[in-house]
């Protein structure tokens, strides 16, 4: 028995084709876009916030910028050839580095405790309003060291957290005091007498520690952070980029004040937080500036956090 052509289901690939060439461009495209949508530019978001036992941290991204030729910056005592390749080897260009400024704020339940303050007053507190914060609810600010990417947004004219306790290390506090620069003289001289100064072992608050990390500045300082079994280092400074100071130690960073003791520092840092397995903040890590250490046969590697803290115990 014949079937009509008219009720027969299947159709050829030349009908398909003479039947779409008949139709209205549009009406044969029917997901074409029908506005075209503005570009916005890239965007990052400002802000982290993840859980540490009782404790909220949230990391603050307080500005980033490109920074051309970073090998004047990290690997002093490296070569062109040994720079390259480590760039390469890590799919980052060797001629340009991103820089990532990243205050942490933690939220104790009793008391709202901000690390750094960034460049200036604009970009932290646009950070702290970004993650749902003003700056009159900061109860403490505590200094890891005095350069300026990390005071720059305490004070201007007044000071920026209007409600906030001080603190700092003793021995980076005399350090700028005698020394003195133009940063310090704008930014912390007018809240001086407001310091509380810390030593290693300090108590910022129960369950953070301070911790000695010299070398970068004379009194540089990082923080252990400790709530219902978890831990957590805030690492300041102690290694300035994920691959050309984390992943070689011993590779000279021109902003280390003292180049020797920043390397010891670095690796004492490193190996404690890849024996411990304890994630660790780093002000110039890539936001949002939470990972890991992993040690290699002669170094270490950065493991950037990935949902760790997501999961619910």
């Amino acid at each position: 028995m014949k079937t009509s052509h008219l009720t027969t289901p299947f159709l050829s690939r030349r009908h398909l084709l003479l039947g779409a060439a008949s139709l209205p461009v549009a009406a044969s495209l029917p997901f074409a876009a029908r506005a075209e949508a503005p570009m916005m530019g890239a965007a990052l978001a400002p802000y982290r916030r993840f859980k540490l036992g009782a404790f909220e941290v949230t990391t603050l991204l307080a500005g980033t910028r490109t920074v051309p030729d970073p090998h004047t910056i990290f690997g002093l005592n490296a070569t062109d050839e040994e720079f390259t390749a480590a760039s390469e080897a890590n799919f980052i260009p060797s001629d340009a580095a991103q820089f990532f400024f990243t205050p942490t704020l933690v939220n104790t339940g009793s008391e709202l405790i901000l690390f750094d303050t960034g460049l200036a007053p604009e970009g932290i507190v646009s950070a702290l309003s970004a993650a749902g914060y003003a700056p009159d609810q900061v109860d403490r600010v505590v200094i890891t060291h005095m350069h300026g990417d990390h005071i720059g947004g305490i004070y201007a004219d007044a000071p920026t957290f209007a409600n906030a306790a001080y603190a700092t290390g003793s021995v980076e506090m005399d350090h700028w005091d005698m020394s003195g620069n133009d940063g310090f003289e704008a930014k912390i001289r007018p809240l001086q007498d407001r310091f509380d100064l810390l030593k290693e072992g300090s108590e910022v608050a129960s369950g953070i520690t301070a911790m000695e990390a010299f070398g970068h500045t004379p009194g540089h300082m990082a923080f252990h952070l400790e709530s219902e079994g978890e831990r957590l280092i805030l690492g300041a400074d102690f290694a300035n980029h994920y691959i050309y100071s984390l992943a070689h130690p011993d590779w000279e960073v021109l902003y280390d004040a003292d180049k020797a003791t920043a390397a010891k520092t670095r690796r004492k840092m490193l190996d404690m937080m890849a024996t411990d397995r304890v994630p660790f903040i780093g002000y110039h890590m890539p936001f949002p500036a939470l990972g890991y250490v992993r040690a290699t046969d002669s170094s270490f590697e950065y493991v950037p956090a990935s949902y760790q803290t997501m999961i619910e115990s």
